[in-house]
């Protein structure tokens, strides 16, 4: 290809949009002379350049819209030391199917055993799949939809929510809701029930949930909601933080 055609066939390129093929030109043309590659290879391994860019991007806004306060994967999650977690479960839902069947995930424990880790993880692997995710903290979410109605702009925020395919509610319970915080928290579950999925994280036991929503028989109607075909992991092991800061406490000891 000489330079004339070369000048060219970017610039097409280009106007096709194809900016990563045009980008990659150069170095593709070379390396088709380099290994004697016939022309549908030469175009299978410019187009492969171009549709994984794109996914790649795509990855990264998705990630980005998702709003994760850390990036957490469950390949770095210690299963071992979380020896009541149950890995084949994790796995499975890994795979995305509960968001096609529009299941909920729980997440019950004491704090620091790495419920927000296993969500966020969970997160991390439905954008991966293409999927709409949004993090956020629970007490958040509930102050968010607030400032929503009293701005006029409460059926907007609620239409957005509900078209998230993933959305993750973190550190529910931590906070008590006022009662206008818990009827519009009560909204969006029961706009997501059977529609999308939910992952909670929480500190509390269900029969405690009536402390921080206020509302027994707002709590039992969002409870039947989210724990319907749920998956409910109990995080019951020791804290890893705690495990970690006295794991350090103890080598500072040792070569004090």
């Amino acid at each position: 290809m000489n330079a004339g055609t070369n000048m060219l066939l970017a610039g097409n390129l280009k106007d096709l949009s194809l900016m990563h093929m045009a980008a990659n030109l150069d170095h593709v043309t070379r390396q088709a002379r380099e290994n004697a590659l016939d022309y549908p290879e030469f175009l299978l391994e410019l187009t492969e350049l171009e549709l994984h860019t794109r996914l790649e991007g795509r990855l990264k806004r998705r990630i980005r819209d998702a709003h994760f306060p850390m990036l957490k994967t469950l390949e770095n999650f210690d299963c071992e030391a979380a020896p009541g977690l149950d890995r084949r479960v994790l796995r499975e839902l890994a795979g995305g199917d509960y968001i096609k069947d529009h299941r909920n995930v729980i997440l019950l424990g004491k704090t620091g055993t790495g419920k927000s880790h296993i969500a966020t993880a969970l997160g991390v692997e439905a954008c991966r799949q293409g999927i709409s995710t949004r993090f956020v903290n629970g007490c958040a979410l509930a102050n968010e939809l607030i400032e929503a109605r009293e701005s006029k702009s409460l059926n907007r925020l609620m239409q957005r929510y509900a078209k998230v395919n993933l959305l993750i509610v973190d550190e529910l319970g931590y906070v008590p809701f006022s009662r206008d915080g818990s009827e519009l928290l009560f909204h969006v579950m029961a706009e997501r029930h059977e529609r999308g999925s939910v992952i909670i994280t929480t500190n509390l036991g269900f029969a405690e949930w009536t402390q921080v929503f206020g509302d027994a028989t707002l709590t039992a109607a969002l409870l039947d909601r989210l724990t319907h075909k749920a998956f409910i992991f109990s995080c019951n092991w020791e804290s890893y933080r705690l495990r970690e800061t006295l794991r350090l406490h103890g080598k500072a000891a040792a070569t004090g």
